[in-house]
């Protein structure tokens, strides 16, 4: 196997947690440098015995100091359209944390770029297309084993800690992440869409802040085990130092009804501040049941006129991050595709489309109004198309 010369763009947590799971996985790795004014994913690297390479200062010089093998890009969301300009130009494989841009304008901008054959490989990270439970998911859905799709319930809960990090991170203002749902479960809508097969019709969207404001600032700051709470995980690039207290101006609850083209329904429901955490598919078909548990990692299945107990499957793996060894197999996918020439899972129109869907959610919340999607769908059909 050849040893890969890395530059990161943005060495932000993400991006380290990406690197470790491509050490782990087997990736002879040589990390040349980054350009990040804050590296904040250097502790990271540093536990793992991963060295960092040469602090450029820019993206420019990094880019200036080919080639490479890969281009990694994890900086700050409203950074990304910036970045792949210049790794484009650059010319070398670029991988891509998600979200793969922040704007409706940046996706019809980027689709019209990526009609140009001379851009080079691009590769975007979401994760949760790697994860073994989803790829399961997929293949029971796509063997047809529930007939055809009808309608689904979906949950994300996030646990105080990791609630609270999203309030203190850069990821709570819009002008940098974009919204809370772009920037957390466009992976999510990117697995619908899969799933389903077609692209959201209608969408409507309500949401707020009930839980990160001043006026709870007497809230309890620790664990009824004395441990403090909320301020565990260091906030990175430009982080807030309370999370009650923190400029913040993204939702930290939210929820949303889609209709796709084919007829499907989907609920979506997404707290920031629980107890129980959750992750959790329901889908129902004419034929069939499926539910999927990302947490615990377990799914169940039956047929609709079975009567015996229902399949049961676990898939044993669990990380604090609930991605469940899909970091690792998010590398090896990688990997497989750079030396064997695989498929990777996800293509950069299947992370527009997901941003897209995303980005009419957060529209719809906004102005209090069930938005159709198909102008939008038609203005990124004629970008995809060049015009």
């Amino acid at each position: 196997m050849k040893t890969y010369r890395i530059g990161v763009i943005g060495l932000g947590q993400r991006i380290a947690h990406v690197l470790c799971a491509m050490d782990d996985v087997g990736w002879k790795l040589n990390v040349a440098g980054y350009a990040d004014p804050r590296p904040v994913g250097m502790p990271i690297l540093a536990e793992r015995g991963i060295a960092p390479g040469k602090d450029y200062g820019s993206a420019t010089a990094l880019l200036k100091d080919g080639p490479f093998d890969l281009v990694m890009i994890g900086s700050p969301n409203h950074l990304h359209y910036e970045h792949l300009l210049a790794a484009f130009e650059a010319g070398y494989p670029i991988f891509a944390e998600k979200p793969i841009v922040r704007t409706e304008e940046e996706t019809f901008a980027l689709a019209r770029h990526l009609k140009d054959t001379r851009t080079p490989p691009l590769f975007i990270g979401l994760v949760m297309r790697s994860m073994p439970i989803v790829r399961e998911t997929i293949k029971r859905v796509d063997a047809g084993e529930l007939g055809e799709l009808v309608s689904m319930d979906a949950t994300e809960h996030l646990p105080p800690e990791h609630g609270g990090y999203l309030a203190r991170n850069w990821r709570r203002k819009q002008e940098w992440g974009g919204s809370y749902y772009l920037d957390k479960v466009c992976h999510d809508f990117d697995i619908f869409g899969r799933i389903v097969g077609a692209r959201p019709a209608k969408v409507v969207s309500f949401g707020g802040r009930k839980i990160f404001r001043p006026e709870r600032e007497s809230a309890a700051r620790s664990y009824s085990d004395g441990s403090p709470a909320y301020a565990i995980r260091d906030a990175g690039w430009s982080g807030a130092n309370d999370a009650f207290h923190s400029d913040m101006d993204v939702t930290d609850h939210q929820t949303a009804l889609v209709e796709y083209d084919s007829g499907f329904q989907l609920s979506f429901h997404s707290n920031t501040h629980v107890s129980l955490g959750e992750r959790r598919w329901y889908i129902a078909g004419t034929e069939g049941t499926l539910l999927a548990d990302l947490v615990r990692n377990k799914l169940m299945i039956r047929r609709a006129m079975e009567k015996g107990k229902p399949e049961r499957m676990d898939f044993a793996t669990r990380t604090s991050d609930n991605h469940n060894g899909a970091d690792q197999a998010m590398a090896a996918d990688l990997l497989n595709t750079l030396e064997k020439g695989a498929a990777f899972p996800v293509t950069p129109w299947d992370s527009m489309v997901a941003g897209l869907t995303v980005m009419a959610i957060d529209r719809a919340m906004e102005e209090q109004r069930i938005v159709d999607c198909a102008p939008m769908w038609a203005d990124y059909d004629a970008a995809r198309g060049g015009s």
